[in-house]
């Protein structure tokens, strides 16, 4: 998978994100994809091929295997990791379509230089209106990935630790049959540090919706005070006006 075509997309959308999403993409690419690739073949390369035994019946290993790893962890968490990005495509689409009206606009009032285009094509643009409700919303499924994927890690794996001895009795074993993991601590370690991250970026998704609501909250304030000003200045200019006319 090419991690790097992804990492620009969503780096493109960085650029028009919060200071807590920009920390939110380093720890998604530095302690999660990076890690991953540099370091999980290495660790789970021999997940299948040293899963020993104590039997030679023909198709028991591969049934015990299966029982107990029905999915591969590296292709999970390469999965958890797609689908918690993708949502930041929703942005980068939204952010395209708001820079392509504005493109749009400044062509069709004249005067528009190639200099000034490309300024505007790489101009911030502030999280408000609907891009605040889109980005919002993207916040939301990070952080319903994440939670999904780590309930079926638990689920999938009875909890986080790699056990040394696994029993399989399934057909077509012959009988309660002994199962043996290779390296359990060192993948317990991993496992455990890949959720921690995953933990972390939930954390960070959540201040970051904290974060937008809180600054949604105080700009819809200052628009209700300008608005509450306005009126009394209208008003008290009315007043004047009707007191002139008494006069």
């Amino acid at each position: 998978m090419d991690w790097g075509t992804l990492y620009e997309v969503i780096g493109g959308v960085n650029r028009h994100s919060t200071s807590i999403g920009k920390i939110w993409l380093s720890v998604l690419f530095i302690f999660r994809i990076m890690i991953l690739v540099v370091a999980a073949e290495s660790v789970w390369g021999d997940e299948q091929s040293d899963f020993t035994c104590n039997t030679l019946q023909p198709g028991c290993k591969n049934v015990c295997y299966d029982h107990h790893f029905p999915i591969s962890h590296i292709r999970l968490w390469c999965l958890q990791l797609i689908l918690v990005a993708t949502p930041a495509l929703l942005v980068a689409m939204h952010v395209a379509y708001i820079k392509h009206g504005k493109k749009k606009e400044a062509k069709s009032k004249g005067g528009c230089e190639e200099k000034d285009l490309e300024e505007l094509k790489n101009r911030k643009i502030r999280i408000k209106g609907t891009l605040w409700w889109t980005y919002t919303v993207s916040i939301m499924f990070r952080i319903l990935f994440e939670a999904a994927f780590m309930y079926l890690f638990y689920f999938l794996y009875t909890g986080f630790h790699m056990q040394r001895l696994v029993k399989c009795d399934n057909w077509p074993c012959p009988n309660v049959v002994d199962c043996f993991i290779s390296r359990p601590t060192e993948k317990t370690v991993f496992t455990i540090f890949m959720v921690i991250v995953s933990g972390i970026c939930m954390v960070l998704n959540v201040a970051e919706l904290c974060y937008l609501i809180i600054q949604a909250s105080f700009r819809r304030s200052r628009k209700n005070v300008q608005k509450h000003s306005l009126s009394n200045g209208k008003e008290e200019k009315q007043n004047m006006l009707n007191e002139q006319k008494e006069a």
